[in-house]
């Protein structure tokens, strides 16, 4: 299966709900990651609440969210929770992608 329409709408996803940049050149999965950890890295530091928020409605698991909040060294706590949020958003796509 071409993953290349997943990871857009994957991005597209997140996207919207932590407010990312447009990628201009060519989809680098790598890259979209790390927007996304600076984007959670943010959140963790100014706005805890609406961060919880948004994993909330991106239907995180709460016990990943949990591990992640307590079990991951302090450096590495926003790549760690954005990676999650990533697969997730990637899972979302796949099944949209999949029944439409």
């Amino acid at each position: 299966m071409d993953q290349e329409p997943v990871l857009h709408t994957a991005y597209q996803l997140a996207q919207k709900q932590f407010e990312l940049p447009e990628l201009k050149e060519a989809f680098d999965e790598e890259k979209a990651i790390r927007l996304l950890t600076l984007a959670v890295r943010d959140l963790l530091d100014k706005d805890l609440e609406k961060l919880l928020n948004i994993c909330y409605r991106i239907d995180l698991s709460e016990n990943t969210l949990k591990q992640i909040l307590h079990q991951s060294e302090p450096d590495s706590v926003a790549s760690d929770l954005a990676k999650a949020l990533w697969e997730r958003q990637k899972q979302k796509a796949e099944i949209w992608k999949k029944y439409s």
